[in-house]
């Protein structure tokens, strides 16, 4: 097998709903990602990429069912560069990265571009299609922005429940209070905040034509866990998830550059990180902020490690509940993850986010000269994803 590489990563700054990118379709959010992520690589002919895998978790609108070939051809590229769009919903992106690496491996294509998009402001309303004409009785619309939709009553109503509710399922089942959740969320903004103001992001986030963002719009800095704690529960009247410890609805996009080790004279550039292994676990869907725990440690295996040898960790922030059980499930020190904020302060488009998460892990193994990082996912409907990647910069890489 070709081993896969990570040479580029790039993404958009995220909009909160409603927010500065609100008026930018996502198709065309999908195509500033991919038009930054190829500015970084400036040597490289795109008429040589072999495939482009996209992410996306909603696909009912503006995205035309298969964004990833959109944005190739609103990008510029050449007509003669094939796509495909992946949906695993909040793991699509992640997905598409790891779809992308085994195509590389299988050596099916040396260089693939991946990533994912999400405008959850524009994601419209749909209405079920009447089986007759004219029906007699009102008809609802049914927002595709979050969760459940048009749902099969052979369901278990045990499986259906909101995301939130899930959540507090999980509160309840691993003892999490509400003054650890807040912690967290706080942490997430303050360093989120930092890394911004450290300049930890300017290579990473690319600008949208038309927009002016330029920096994560959800991020709140003044957050502490005395200002979150006055916020009331979100999901159940007494619980403990808020609005301010749960990620928000939000517009991106990201990308990654992937190719063989062979790729690098035709990229003009080095390679960053190696893809040494990837895991997926799936369990019962109420209990689906779990699933990273063993996603994570399936990928650990397959790349030969444990945790003793990780130094940094990307854990998307669905909830702050859920990522705490995930870390004390691990037992790693909470230090590790998502030092540069996570999705509860940076946001959550749903397919954007495990590019960005990637992305992130890959310039943290960098700046902190650490060898060896995972990036999970947690996915609705019981699902989850992980990928460990190798920082070819660190001792013992290539061994």
């Amino acid at each position: 097998m070709t081993p896969a590489y990570l040479y580029a990563a790039a993404r958009t700054p995220f909009g909160k709903l409603g927010g500065a990118l609100s008026e930018v379709r996502p198709d065309d959010l999908a195509a500033a990602a991919l038009t930054g992520l190829l500015a970084k690589v400036p040597r490289f002919d795109p008429s040589d990429v072999g495939e482009v895998v996209w992410g996306n978790a909603n696909g009912a609108g503006e995205e035309n069912r298969n964004v990833g070939r959109m944005a190739v051809l609103l990008a510029g590229l050449p007509v003669s560069i094939p796509a495909t769009t992946v949906n695993r919903l909040c793991g699509s992106s992640l997905d598409a990265a790891m779809i992308g690496s085994r195509t590389i491996e299988t050596g099916d294509a040396e260089i693939v571009l991946t990533g994912g998009v999400e405008s959850m402001t524009r994601a419209p309303w749909v209405l079920p299609k009447p089986s007759r004409a004219y029906p007699a009785g009102d008809l609802s619309a049914v927002s595709t922005t979050l969760g459940w939709r048009l749902v099969n009553k052979r369901m278990p109503s045990e499986w259906t429940v909101s995301l939130g509710e899930c959540n507090e399922q999980l509160q309840e089942k691993f003892g999490i209070s509400r003054e650890r959740q807040d912690q967290f969320a706080a942490r997430s903004h303050r360093l989120a905040d930092a890394a911004w103001s450290d300049g930890f992001y300017d290579d990473l986030v690319v600008a949208v034509p038309g927009a002016e963002l330029s920096r994560d719009e959800t991020i709140r800095p003044g957050s502490t866990p005395e200002t979150l704690a006055t916020l009331k529960p979100a999901f159940r009247p007494g619980g403990t998830i808020t609005a301010g410890n749960a990620s928000s609805l939000n517009d991106g996009a990201s990308a990654v550059l992937l190719g063989s080790e062979a790729a690098a004279t035709t990229i003009g550039s080095e390679p960053l990180a190696r893809i040494a292994g990837r895991g997926a676990f799936a369990l019962e869907p109420q209990l689906f902020g779990f699933a990273p725990v063993e996603a994570a440690n399936a990928a650990l295996r397959r790349a030969g490690i444990d945790w003793d040898d990780v130094g940094a960790v990307e854990l998307n922030e669905a909830f702050a509940v859920q990522s705490l059980a995930c870390l004390d499930a691990w037992g790693i020190d909470p230090e590790i993850v998502n030092a540069r904020g996570g999705a509860i302060a940076i946001g959550h488009p749903l397919g954007a986010s495990g590019g960005r998460i990637l992305g992130t892990l890959v310039k943290r193994l960098i700046t902190e000269r650490q060898r060896w990082g995972v990036a999970a996912i947690c996915i609705g409907v019981g699902q989850a994803l992980a990928v460990v990647v190798e920082n070819l910069d660190s001792e013992g890489a290539r061994a």
